[in-house]
């Protein structure tokens, strides 16, 4: 069983920056694809963005895509999510999830067996 820990929440202001991690433990780093969702208070959980287990493109939902990148360190079995121009529509727990094997990148909540706690991200305007 696969375990994730997020981390990199916080206060922000709206323009501001952050850098969520999420840390990957109990199987093969590698064979991961590891995913980031979101859920705001009243709202759905939604897809952020996936970050593919063998590198090659990432996926990103249109409201972040030129703001936010997903990137993996294989060497300390993490992939971080780096928001940029954060906007007070971007304010959300965010979770990041895990599903093993295989190479399509999956946007659906339901495909991935794997998640974390969750991190806040508040940002004020």
């Amino acid at each position: 069983q696969v375990q994730l820990v997020e981390s990199g929440g916080g206060l922000v202001q709206a323009g501001g920056s952050l850098r969520l991690s999420c840390a990957v433990s109990g199987r093969t780093f590698t064979q991961e694809t590891v995913a980031w969702f979101r859920q705001a208070p009243g709202k759905e959980r939604e897809f952020v963005a996936v970050s593919p287990r063998n590198g090659g493109s990432t996926l990103y939902a249109d409201s972040v895509k030129g703001r936010f990148t997903t990137s993996r360190d294989n060497a300390k079995n993490t992939v971080f999510l780096q928001m940029n121009s954060l906007k007070l529509e971007d304010a959300a727990i965010y979770y990041c999830a895990a599903r093993s094997g295989g190479t399509y990148l999956y946007a659906s909540a339901s495909s991935y067996a794997n998640w974390g706690q969750g991190t806040r991200v508040t940002v004020s305007s």
